[in-house]
C-alpha cells in the first residue's frame, strides 16, 4: 500500500466522509486504521475518492510475531513467490489459495499433505477442545480469534467425538501452559497424539479480516523442510482442492453401527445430573453428533438410540421411536440429501415428531421442500445472537455452519421461527402441519451458553403431546 490507511482517510476528508462514501460506520473505519488495511470490497469507491489506483490499496505487511527473544519481527503476510523466502525462525506456513502466505511456528503434529481444508474462524473464547472434536468442523482448518489458547489444557471428558475432525488450527500466541484443575494433558501433546497440526505466531486478525471480507477459501498448512517451503506447490494444492460445496462429509464422521446412550449432562463436581424417571424412546440420526447433544436429550427425558447417517426410514421406524432427532454435521446438505432426505421424509409421513439442529435443520428443510445455499460468511463460535420470532427473546448461541436454509424457498406450511441478528439468515423453522421443528445452531452448549436447552424440553413436550393425540 503506497499510502497508509491513515493518509487515505485524511486525503478523502476524515473518518465521517469515508464512512459515508463506503456505507459503513465510523467504528468500522477505526478498525481499518487498527488493522492497517481497507476491505477489498470498498477499494473501488476508496480509490476513486482518493485519486489512487487499486494496486495502491494492496495491504501493507504487518508483523505476525510479537517482538521477543524467541521471535523475529520480520515474519509477515506475503504473496507466494518461491521456495526459499523463509523468514528467520519460521518453521511452518499457512498458504491460501489466493497466494497469501502466513508464516509461523508449527506445533502439535507435523503438517502433511492432508493438512488442507477450508480456512474458517471461530470467535469462541473458551472450549477449544470441544471445538476441535466437533465433527461439524470436518474438512476445515480453524482460526481461533481468541489469542490465548491452551490455558485450560485438555482432558478425556471434554472430547465431543472419538476423533478430531478438524484438519488443523491457527492461533496468534504460543500455546498457553494449562492452569486448570481438570487438565490432564497439554494441548500440544493432545494434538500430537491425534496427528493434528497447528501453527502459532500468525496475525489472526489479518487472516480473519481476509476470510470475512473475501469469503471462505482453501488453505494448506505446510512445514519448513531444510529451510525451504515450495510455496508454488502448496498454492497449487490449495487451488486444486474442490472445497466443501458439493461435498458429503456426514458419511466420514457418522458412527459405524447403532448404539445406545444413557449419560446425562455434566454437573461438576458431582459428575452428571440425575435423569428423569419418565423416558421417551428417541432415535438420533448421527450426521456428526456431538456427545453433549446426546447428554442433553437424555437429561431432557429421552431413551436414546444413535444410528448411522445412512439409516433408512424403514430401519428407523423398525425401532419404534416416539421421536426422531437429526444431529449436527459437516459438509454440504445438498450432497447429503440424496440418502438423508428420503429417510427423513419417511419418518415425517409416519407422523413421528422430528427435531433437527445444524445440518439436521438443513436436511429437515429440504425434506419439507426447501433449498439450502452456501453462506458468504459462515457462523462459528459460542457468541452468536439469535432472535426467537414468536417470543421476541434473543438467545446467545453456539454455532458452526457454512450453509443455510433459503427462506424464500420454504413452502407455505413451514414457518420461520428464528433469525440471526448478525446477517438475518434463517436460524429456525417449524412445520404448521407436521410435528417437526429445527434450529440452525447448537443448543447443547459445549462449548457455549445454555440459553437454548429449552429446545430439548420442547421436543419432549412435542413427543408427549403427539402421544396423547394418537
Amino acid at each position: 500500500m503506497s499510502l497508509s490507511v491513515e493518509a487515505i482517510i485524511e486525503r478523502i476528508g476524515g473518518p465521517e466522509k469515508i464512512a459515508a462514501l463506503t456505507g459503513v460506520g465510523t467504528e468500522a473505519v477505526r478498525k481499518w486504521r487498527q488493522a492497517r488495511t481497507i476491505p477489498p470490497k470498498h477499494w473501488p469507491v476508496v480509490a476513486r475518492a482518493a485519486g489512487i489506483s487499486l494496486d495502491e490499496l494492496q495491504p501493507e505487511s504487518t508483523p505476525s510475531f510479537p517482538e521477543s527473544p524467541n521471535r523475529k519481527p520480520n515474519m509477515s503476510e506475503q504473496r507466494a513467490s518461491s521456495a526459499t523466502d523463509v523468514p528467520e525462525g519460521a518453521t511452518a506456513a499457512l498458504v491460501l489459495a489466493d497466494g497469501t502466505v502466513f508464516w509461523g511456528i508449527g506445533f502439535g503434529a507435523a503438517p502433511t499433505d492432508e493438512a488442507i481444508g477450508e480456512i474458517c474462524f471461530s470467535t469462541g473464547m473458551t472450549g477449544y477442545q470441544e471445538t476441535l472434536t466437533d465433527p461439524s468442523f470436518a474438512g476445515q482448518i480453524i482460526t481461533f480469534t481468541f489469542p490465548h489458547i491452551g490455558n485450560v489444557g485438555t482432558n478425556s471428558e471434554d472430547d465431543e467425538a472419538l476423533r478430531v475432525a478438524a484438519r488443523g488450527l491457527v492461533v496468534k500466541q504460543d500455546l498457553t501452559e494449562p492452569a486448570n484443575w481438570r487438565s490432564t494433558e497439554s494441548l500440544d501433546a493432545w494434538l500430537k497424539e491425534r496427528n493434528v497440526p497447528g501453527i502459532c505466531g500468525v496475525d489472526t486478525r489479518a487472516l480473519t479480516l481476509r476470510i470475512r471480507d473475501g469469503g471462505p477459501q482453501t488453505a494448506v498448512l505446510v512445514p519448513v523442510s531444510n529451510g525451504q517451503i515450495d510455496l508454488d506447490a502448496a498454492k497449487a494444492k490449495a487451488v486444486a482442492w474442490p472445497g466443501l460445496e458439493g461435498m458429503d462429509l456426514a458419511k466420514t464422521v457418522t458412527c459405524d453401527k447403532p448404539y445406545t446412550w444413557s449419560e446425562g449432562v455434566w454437573n461438576w463436581p458431582s459428575g452428571t445430573k440425575p435423569l428423569p424417571a419418565k423416558r421417551r424412546k428417541v432415535v438420533a440420526v448421527d450426521y456428526g453428533a456431538k456427545r453433549n447433544i446426546l447428554r442433553c436429550l437424555t437429561t431432557a427425558g429421552c431413551d436414546v438410540t444413535v444410528v448411522p447417517a445412512t439409516t433408512s426410514a424403514e430401519e428407523i421406524l423398525a425401532l419404534k421411536p416416539e421421536g426422531v432427532f437429526l444431529s449436527n454435521g459437516p459438509g454440504d446438505p445438498a450432497a447429503t440429501a440424496p440418502y438423508a432426505v428420503p429417510a427423513i421424509r419417511g419418518v415425517l409421513d409416519a407422523g413421528i415428531p422430528v427435531f433437527g439442529i445444524c445440518l439436521g435443520h438443513q436436511l429437515l428443510a429440504q425434506a419439507l421442500g426447501a433449498k439450502t445455499y452456501k453462506l458468504a460468511q459462515g457462523h462459528r463460535g459460542a457468541n452468536q445472537p439469535v432472535k426467537d420470532i414468536e417470543t421476541g427473546k434473543v438467545e446467545i448461541t453456539s454455532q458452526n455452519h457454512g450453509f443455510a436454509v433459503d427462506e424464500k424457498s420454504l413452502p407455505n406450511d413451514v414457518k420461520v421461527t428464528h433469525i440471526s441478528l448478525f446477517d438475518k439468515s434463517n436460524e429456525g423453522i417449524a412445520s404448521t402441519t407436521l410435528p417437526a421443528f429445527s434450529v440452525q445452531y447448537h443448543p447443547e452448549a459445549s462449548p457455549g451458553p445454555s440459553d437454548s436447552f429449552y429446545l430439548f424440553e420442547r421436543f419432549v413436550a412435542l413427543i408427549d403431546k403427539h402421544g396423547k393425540a394418537a
